[in-house]
């Protein structure tokens, strides 16, 4: 067991070092700067050029076979390391041609000595001239149009990035996608704008290599002929011979890693848009139509026939054009033309009728004068729309559809519009540049400024300069910005709508997203006691009043005992729900004293509301005469009036016979204002009556 354990200790402490661990990366790259210090024997040098060589050869075949440019993000760091390791055994068989060149051919070592020997066929010259020819291509051709395309795609992709952040934001306040799909496309825009930037730094890596081979080779010619013929006596041709086949060798060994290694980089920044690998999109893009097929092989027919050319490479290549041309005709793919088919009117398909009768249940519209709100800034409208779906979501249980943000020319330039279920709902102008100040007194602010009233609760406002948000701040204002004026009366109108957003399908969404442990209530309510839609009335008749339904366990347990008392009329589950929310609704409407500010109905108007009560229990109706009617709202008016001067904002309390029917006249007069039976004020709750009625 201890050796076991010893073993086990041992291969962990190893996978530090290997290849591809943070510490065996770190080894590596001190290996290479050491390079470039201490000398090498020959042997190490060929480990040196064999491992370069091969690394240039995988790095081409990965950039070749890459379905995007993001999936080889590693290649701008990969890039520098195989530069650097390139220049250093540069430096390194530099050191060993100019300190024992004189000792024959294998003097920095037998790779230099293949590649000068080999390649060179025995004659400096032609060494020298396919060098300078390799240096060429590299650096002329290859890495400077690498280079070039690489500085413009990250110069367009980081002038591109905010008009795809917007597309996003959009999306995701639309609801076309989620969070999580919303933060991998963010991510996958850093990494773009990241990766091409850095390949645009990285190209000047290969640039910088290909002239440090050029200098460090007339270096080594130059310093082998001094050395040879002045420390070690050598004739002028020998010397030529010998320090010039090595230093020829040395340049190749190093040029065609770095050839290799360019060609990869060309293909990877060249790559855009194509999906898929090299191969795949080649053959795709050029065998996926017969008619250039065809026309290739019928222009190789006409080469093979002209005099002085050879014939039979020509009419290969037409034999395999043509026979390409007509498998292609046989079969053609779906995707050869990679435009999209005219129909036979020449007109695009028409989208499927059932588009038209999709609607949306919540949208903004903005005038073009707005569009920026959605786009830029610290206080983007498209995260107030995403912050508000949370809020209301915390507070209210009630998860908000999806907010579609779009312009519409028809609309002033500094105007929106809201609309619900399609229907416009609200309409108001901003101004995109200023700040909206408001007294809280009521007041109009005494600034300079454009006078205006807040959309969201009419109250006396003034347009600002961004310049005068101090002074107003300073003066006790309210300063509010124009996304935030939008945002605010975007969640007034949700909140007056919520119990119509509330749908069949987001109810049931709520009972499926409950606990486990909840959904045997579920099963025993829906649909033995109650149907799904009566479930759905009662949380519209909740948040009609804006009692939040977030507590769900709670108001399901209360429909199940108002079912199994024999209720079933909607209003009298409604009032029976609301006795079991009585500590939330008191909470809800506790002011600031700490306490919950009454108006009590008087017992005459209770009286006259219960006798005005016409019909069977299960559905009575209130037939008050309209003289008694005008009374009522009349001295309602007044008395909440003076409730809101004195500093509170009362609720009316009356019985739970009567609180129906009184909320259905209040609602007409002061939406926002609740109305609560007695049953529902929670007995541990502070109260105070502050009016009569």
């Amino acid at each position: 067991m201890a050796a076991a354990a010893t073993l086990d200790g041992f291969a962990s402490t190893l996978r530090r070092y290997v290849p591809g661990s943070d510490v065996g990366l770190a080894l590596g790259v001190v290996l290479l700067l050491s390079i470039l210090i201490l000398p090498l024997p020959p042997f190490f040098i060929d480990v040196g050029l064999s491992l370069s060589i091969t690394a240039s050869i995988l790095v081409l075949m990965v950039a070749l076979f890459l379905s995007k440019p993001l999936d080889f993000t590693s290649f701008p760091t990969l890039l520098l390391l195989t530069t650097l390791l390139r220049l250093a055994l540069e430096i390194a068989t530099t050191r060993l041609v100019l300190s024992h060149g004189q000792d024959g051919p294998t003097a920095a070592g037998h790779v230099v000595a293949a590649f000068g020997g080999f390649l060179m066929g025995g004659d400096v010259v032609i060494g020298f001239i396919i060098f300078a020819i390799l240096l060429v291509v590299n650096f002329m051709v290859v890495t400077k149009g690498s280079g070039r395309i690489a500085e413009v795609a990250a110069r367009f992709t980081l002038d591109a990035i905010p008009g795809k952040q917007m597309a996003i934001d959009a999306e995701l306040s639309s609801g076309a996608i989620d969070d999580k799909v919303a933060r991998r496309r963010r991510k996958e825009l850093e990494e773009e704008s990241a990766f091409f930037g850095a390949m645009d730094g990285a190209g000047k890596f290969v640039r910088g290599d290909a002239v440090a081979g050029l200098i460090i080779t007339a270096i080594n010619i130059v310093g082998g002929l001094a050395i040879g013929i002045v420390q070690h006596g050598m004739p002028f041709n020998e010397a030529v011979t010998t320090y010039t086949r090595l230093t020829i060798g040395d340049g190749l060994v190093s040029q065609i890693p770095a050839l290799l290694v360019s060609v990869a980089a060309g293909i990877v920044v060249t790559k855009g848009g194509v999906e898929g690998s090299a191969d795949a999109a080649l053959v795709a893009q050029l065998g996926g139509s017969a008619k250039p097929l065809a026309l290739a092989s019928g222009a190789a027919t006409v080469l093979a026939l002209m005099p002085g050319l050879p014939m039979l490479p020509f009419l290969g290549l037409a034999g395999l054009s043509g026979g390409a041309a007509w498998l292609r005709h046989k079969h053609p793919t779906t995707d050869a033309n990679p435009l999209p088919a005219p129909t036979t009117a020449g007109l695009p398909a028409e989208p499927p009728i059932t588009e038209a009768l999709r609607m949306d249940m919540v949208r903004i519209e903005l005038g073009f004068g707005l569009l920026a709100l959605a786009s830029s800034g610290a206080t983007r409208l498209t995260d107030q729309v995403k912050s508000l779906r949370r809020t209301i979501a915390a507070e209210m249980g009630f998860v908000l559809p999806p907010v579609r943000i779009q312009d519409n020319m028809q609309l002033g330039a500094d105007s929106y519009a809201i609309r619900i279920k399609e229907i416009e709902a609200a309409r108001g102008e901003i101004r995109p540049t200023r700040l909206l100040a408001m007294d809280p007194r009521g007041n109009l602010p005494d600034l300079p400024g454009e006078r205006t009233q807040e959309p969201a609760f009419g109250l006396p406002a003034l347009w600002i300069e961004p310049t005068q948000k101090e002074e107003a701040l300073f003066r006790g204002c309210t300063v509010v910005d124009p996304a935030s004026v939008l945002t605010t009366h975007l969640t007034e109108l949700v909140k007056e709508n919520m119990a119509e957003l509330l749908s069949f399908a987001e109810t049931q969404k709520l009972l499926e997203d409950l606990p486990k442990e909840q959904q045997k209530l579920i099963a025993d309510l829906v649909p033995s006691q109650i149907s799904m839609g009566g479930v759905q009335r009662v949380l519209q008749a909740l948040l009609a009043e804006r009692v939040s339904i977030r507590d769900l366990p709670t108001i399901l347990e209360g429909v199940q005992e108002a079912c199994a008392g024999s209720l079933r009329a909607i209003p009298a589950i409604v009032a029976h729900v609301r006795t079991r929310l009585a500590r939330q609704i008191s909470d809800q409407n506790t002011g600031a004293g700490g306490y919950v500010p009454l108006v009590t109905l008087s017992p005459e108007w209770e009286t006259a509301f219960s006798e005005a009560l016409v019909g069977p229990p299960d559905d009575r109706q209130l037939a008050l005469t309209p003289a008694r009617l005008t009374e009522f709202m009349a001295a309602f008016r007044r008395v909440f009036e003076a409730a809101v001067a004195a500093g509170d904002a009362p609720v009316l309390l009356t019985s739970g016979a009567i609180r129906f029917h009184v909320r259905a006249i209040v609602e007409r007069i002061r939406p926002a204002t609740p109305v609560l039976a007695q049953a529902e004020i929670f007995p541990r709750a502070r109260i105070r009556t502050v009016g009569t009625l």
